[in-house]
């Protein structure tokens, strides 16, 4: 009767085992989704900082940095939909 269990025990961490391999796929996946998406969250806040910013510049050179910025920050969150 002890090796009717233990063969089972043995089946089950076998499938446990093949489970395994399919969903690491799975988590390589939703761990690139969750860097982008992390990406575009940091993507989003400078560009927050930068339109902040750009409300109370006053000095023109400094307000045309600005605005490269953001057209800069705007581009990479561009490239960052498209590659999605």
């Amino acid at each position: 009767m002890a090796r009717g269990w233990e063969s089972k025990a043995v089946e089950d961490q076998i499938g446990s085992a093949e489970a395994d391999k399919t969903a690491r796929p799975k988590v390589a996946s939703s761990q690139s989704a969750r860097e982008k998406q992390a990406r575009r969250d940091s993507l989003l806040l400078s560009r927050a900082e930068i339109v902040n910013r750009l409300k109370t510049a006053r000095n023109d050179r400094y307000r045309a940095q600005l605005e490269m910025a953001l057209e800069h920050l705007e581009g990479k969150l561009r490239e960052l939909e498209r590659d999605s």
